[in-house]
């Protein structure tokens, strides 16, 4: 099978170096012509635009950052749509708006494509080793074809409705890992600011009920101050957008949503926006006048 990829990025990079090694023929193109080089070194082909990708391809995979770049890229001038024959399937695995999700499906429906909204957790560690968490939303018989092409790239891939429902699934992940990880961070400035050792309190605490994946994923990190990102706060910022946008549209109240937000936006403003999103707690930090380290 052949697929296109748009959009390599920290997580489409190693997405489509796990496509490749399952065996996957790639035709892929984004801006950053030094990470196309080097995909094109182990073996894809390397397209102009959106449209040359759809022509040569049965399937186009989008892995971009927010609702108006994958709008431009499937139905912009020379998008995917315009390529695409009746019949290819557009696999966006990027974080939208599951409006837009709807909007796009239905523009392409009517060409005769197919859509799967298909966003990712996980970050960019487990896109190295290929176990995202990838939730999806199309019909059951697209999503059945293109199970083992998805599957390459991840752990688990379960289908929760529709299109649209991928990314509502989405926001509820970014929504609950916000929370965590603000959780963490409170608990653990709390811990230092008492005086107690913070590895010492997380050993003891990841066994038990408070124990989750994202406490083990960020508090060592935060605890030996490594906040390179493996998922940007100017990227959940736009997740938690995209969360509120549509829970306002809904009439669902979420105000500890809305709180971790506001504290993100407090980062980005001290220059933060593009570390790791367990800089939360640099939020913390700052208020207690402590630093959180082992």
């Amino acid at each position: 099978m052949k697929i296109g990829f748009i959009g390599l990025g920290i997580m489409g990079k190693p997405m489509s170096k796990n496509l490749l090694q399952a065996g996957y023929e790639l035709v892929v193109l984004d801006r950053n012509l030094a990470v196309v080089e080097e995909i094109s070194a182990l073996g894809a082909t390397v397209a102009t635009n959106p449209k040359e990708v759809a022509e040569q391809v049965e399937a186009v995979i989008t892995m971009l950052p927010n609702s108006p770049q994958v709008k431009e890229v499937v139905l912009g001038e020379n998008g995917v749509i315009e390529g695409a024959k009746p019949g290819t399937v557009v696999i966006d695995m990027s974080s939208i708006a599951p409006l837009v999700s709807r909007e796009i499906g239905e523009k392409l429906a009517k060409k005769g494509i197919e859509l799967l909204d298909a966003p990712v957790s996980g970050g960019e560690p487990k896109a190295i080793d290929g176990t995202l968490s990838v939730m999806v939303g199309g019909k059951q018989e697209v999503f059945d074809k293109y199970y083992a092409v998805m599957k390459a790239m991840a752990g688990s891939v379960v289908r929760t409705g529709d299109i649209g429902a991928g990314n509502v699934t989405k926001l509820a992940n970014q929504v609950i890992v916000a929370l965590n990880i603000a959780a963490m961070a409170e608990a653990l400035v709390l811990a230092a600011k008492a005086g107690v050792e913070p590895e010492l309190v997380y050993q003891a605490i990841r066994g038990g009920l408070a124990g989750s994946t994202v406490l083990d994923a960020k508090a060592p990190l935060v605890m030996d101050r490594k906040f390179n990102p493996g998922f940007r706060i100017n990227l959940h910022i736009k997740d938690l957008a995209n969360v509120l946008e549509t829970s306002h549209e809904i009439g669902v109240s979420l105000p500890l949503t809305a709180s971790v937000m506001e504290m993100m936006q407090s980062l980005k403003v001290d220059g933060l926006g593009d570390c790791d999103h367990g800089s939360l707690v640099k939020f913390y930090e700052k208020l207690a006048n402590i630093e959180v380290k082992r």
